[in-house]
């Protein structure tokens, strides 16, 4: 079997029943997109690198630089991001900002990317 066939259809067969519910379901274009934005974030190991150290503790960028060998302005710029995506959050302490996990989802998504991938 080529690769082609395997994934074809032998007879073409639309599934009316199927499409409706499948149609009634969809998100929309906006929500679709959005969440395929969320998941690009993902996409980069150093931001997921500084999510790891977010799972034990609140620090600054200072820490973050120190722990994961990195540039404090490399750190900065992935928080940034991070941040604009309400994945992290920020306080400030005197002359520190500290950083931690905007909400528990983060660690439930990465949880279950980490179960996916030991499947």
């Amino acid at each position: 079997m080529t690769e082609r066939e395997e994934f074809c259809c032998e007879s073409e067969e639309v599934h009316e029943d199927l499409l409706r519910i499948v149609n009634d379901t969809m998100p929309d274009e906006t929500e679709l997109y959005d969440l395929a934005e969320l998941f690009k974030i993902f996409g980069d190991s150093t931001r997921i690198r500084i999510l790891f150290v977010l799972f034990e503790a609140e620090v600054c960028v200072c820490d973050l630089a120190s722990v994961l060998n990195m540039t404090q302005s490399a750190i900065s710029h992935q928080l940034k991001i991070l941040k604009q995506n309400k994945l992290v959050k920020s306080r400030r302490e005197g002359k520190s900002v500290f950083y931690s996990l905007a909400d528990d989802h983060v660690r439930t998504i990465i949880a279950q990317g980490q179960e996916h991938i030991e499947e």
